[in-house]
């Protein structure tokens, strides 16, 4: 199975060549994937070099003209380094573009801090009107790709993750799907962490959603699973723990319940290791999952009592 960045340039490749309107702005990183469309295409296939601000300027200015852009290159270098060009060269100046990262928050352990970017959607989340789409396998990859550049103008982030799921779903830009349904509570699992989620609860008697497009977060599909309460929900992310847990809140915000928000610890790995060390020290493996999101919707000992 090719990878989610393998499947993005190749996807990307032939929109190039479908939307005359499409262009590619790499920073060095990803140029390999793009250099069969770059002879195709030298206009539309852009390498800025290693300046990430300028691969966000750049595109703005390419939304300006009329263009539909694509910018791509590592989360913490498309997110957190370029953060005041995303703010205003393309909120501030309402400036629609795709930008698609790798490596988020653990997917290249080798790398080290400065290529990890587990609180990159919290601090999207400080803007306004962004799509954030994660999907969980190469083929959701491209047809979140195929919804994010059809997008008009809007502004989308595309998270690709180099862990994936073994079989993609029927995704459709938008809402959540129902995997599993249980009484005991609901349990969100967001993109590549799916197949560990449905490992952890196996057994459990709740329901399970999956997420692929997290903003706007689809709080009908929450309320709908949690009925009229009261519920507890665990939100299961690959990045910061407890960036969507408000959204959860205001969801069921006249619905008794609880929230609980797993996903990477604000602690800093500085032993790097590997991915799946990464994930049992985030306790988002399996086994910890489970004995996490038990805890959390088993009886209370009140309930245990009367039992």
């Amino acid at each position: 199975m090719d990878t989610m960045r393998e499947r993005f340039a190749s996807v990307t490749s032939r929109l190039l060549d479908e939307d005359p309107r499409l262009a590619v702005v790499l920073a060095e990183i990803g140029t390999d994937g793009f250099a069969e469309a770059a002879r195709r295409h030298p206009d539309r296939v852009i390498n800025v070099g290693i300046r990430e601000q300028l691969l966000v300027g750049v595109g703005g200015g390419l939304a300006l003209a009329g263009m539909r852009p694509v910018l791509h290159t590592f989360a913490s270098f498309l997110v957190e380094r370029p953060f005041e060009q995303v703010k205003l060269d393309l909120g501030h100046q309402d400036a629609g573009a795709v930008l698609v990262s790798a490596y988020g928050s653990y997917d290249w352990p080798a790398g080290g801090y400065t290529h990890m970017a587990p609180g990159d959607i919290a601090l999207l989340d400080t803007l306004d009107g962004w799509t954030v789409h994660v999907p969980g396998h190469p083929d959701e990859a491209a047809t979140l790709l195929r919804h994010a550049v059809a997008a008009g103008d809007d502004k989308v982030y595309v998270r690709l993750s180099q862990q994936a799921n073994a079989a993609g779903r029927p995704v459709d830009g938008a809402g959540f799907l129902t995997v599993r349904e249980g009484r005991a509570g609901v349990v969100v699992a967001v993109g590549p962490l799916l197949d560990d989620v449905l490992a952890a609860t196996e057994g459990l008697d709740v329901t399970v959603l999956y997420a692929t497009t997290v903003r706007p977060f689809d709080a009908a599909a929450l309320r709908a699973a949690v009925g009229p309460g009261p519920a507890d929900v665990v939100l299961v992310e690959p990045y910061l723990a407890g960036t969507s847990t408000a959204y959860a809140n205001d969801a069921l915000a006249d619905v008794p319940h609880r929230v609980l928000g797993l996903g990477t610890a604000r602690g800093e790995l500085r032993r790097y290791g590997t991915v799946p060390e990464h994930l049992r020290a985030h306790g988002l493996d399996p086994a910890s999952l489970r004995e996490r999101i038990a805890a959390f919707t088993g009886p209370r000992d009140g309930a245990r009592a009367a039992a």
